[in-house]
């Protein structure tokens, strides 16, 4: 069955209302109505995510279950991840706002890729920062092939992704290679911004 993951939460038009009505769009929805924390607030224990871009904020997890969670930041930036994946994202100048995957993700188990290929294709629904409904793209296929090759010390995992609706990209990610946990990635979240730098810290 192919996994769905919707996320269209913050974007207060009638349209999308449909598109968010499930658990991780209602977790991200209301993760960003709470106040957000402190630019500067520092994060004592637990799992946290390092976000680097135009500026380093930190986001703290607000919600979820198992490899779904949602995490918030300063700025009422929000990511939503599957595992090491991120699928869903608020508060930056792009946003994705849903992500399917047409079959299971190869990235759940990363160990899996080593020295060996594996594809996959995933839709994404875009819209812009201003919330605009001529910002919004739904659909956009993505085929992607990843592979995972041992380097410095890592499992390092990269995922080339082809559309006829966007550029083409390439993902990375960084697993320890003995438990295959995600450390650090590189991904695409639209066409607009540049990739995300994104360290998990805490566990």
């Amino acid at each position: 069955m192919a996994l769905a993951t919707r996320i269209a939460a913050l974007l207060a038009l009638p349209a999308l209302a449909a598109c968010g009505q499930t658990p991780a769009a209602e977790a991200l929805r209301m993760a960003t109505e709470r106040p957000a924390p402190a630019a500067e607030a520092p994060v004592e224990q637990g799992p946290s995510l390092l976000l680097q871009g135009p500026r380093q904020l930190v986001l703290v997890p607000v919600s979820g279950a198992g490899a779904r969670q949602v995490w918030r930041g300063p700025g009422n930036v929000a990511l939503a991840t599957e595992g090491a994946r991120v699928v869903g994202t608020a508060g930056l100048a792009q946003m994705v706002m849903a992500t399917r995957f047409d079959g299971p993700d190869p990235l759940e188990d990363a160990r899996a890729l080593t020295g060996r290929e594996a594809r996959s294709r995933r839709t994404v629904d875009l819209a812009g920062a201003d919330r605009d409904a001529g910002s919004m793209r739904f659909g956009v296929m993505l085929d992607c092939t990843l592979r995972g090759r041992a380097e410095g010390g890592w499992l390092v995992i990269e995922e080339r992704c082809t559309s006829d609706e966007v550029s083409s990209f390439t993902n990375r990610f960084w697993a320890d290679p003995a438990t295959g946990v995600i450390w650090r990635s590189e991904q695409w979240a639209g066409d607009e911004i540049a990739r995300l730098s994104v360290q998990l810290r805490g566990l």
